[in-house]
């Protein structure tokens, strides 16, 4: 599990490029990779342009269909409500996050970083936070 949230951070990083929330995705069946996407709302002006929506459809694109019920999701932080009904929508089953949103807007400070003992996710809470501080 943590190659694949490897591959959500190099995503979310991506977003940065362009002043998107840091969040990236993949989609993974029978354990491989199919499609990955970062958020690309700033960049097209585009307010679907969600991470999780863009890996949908990437991955959609690529098998040829819109059921993914045989794939899985990984993402960054967890999904907005939005985002949650398109996954709902192509029927993908097993969603993993690495953040929770609430905790992580409850504790914007360095307490977030104190409750959390995963590497992976302690780097992805530091690129969210510095994002947050940097553009918002």
């Amino acid at each position: 599990m943590k190659e694949y949230f490897d591959v959500c951070i190099e995503e979310a990083k991506k977003s940065l490029e362009t002043g998107d929330v840091p969040i990236g995705a993949i989609l993974v069946k029978d354990g491989k990779i199919i499609a990955f996407a970062h958020n690309t709302r700033e960049k097209e002006h585009n307010v679907l342009g969600h991470a999780e929506i863009n890996v949908i459809m990437s991955a959609s694109k690529f098998l040829n269909r819109w059921n993914l019920a045989d794939c899985e999701l990984y993402v960054t932080l967890e999904p907005c409500n939005m985002c949650k009904e398109v996954i709902k929508q192509a029927r993908i089953k097993n969603v993993y996050y690495l953040l929770t949103k609430l905790s992580f807007k409850k504790e914007f400070d360095r307490t977030i970083f104190a409750k959390i003992d995963n590497d992976v996710e302690l780097m992805y809470a530091k690129i969210l936070s510095d994002f947050f501080k940097k553009f918002r």
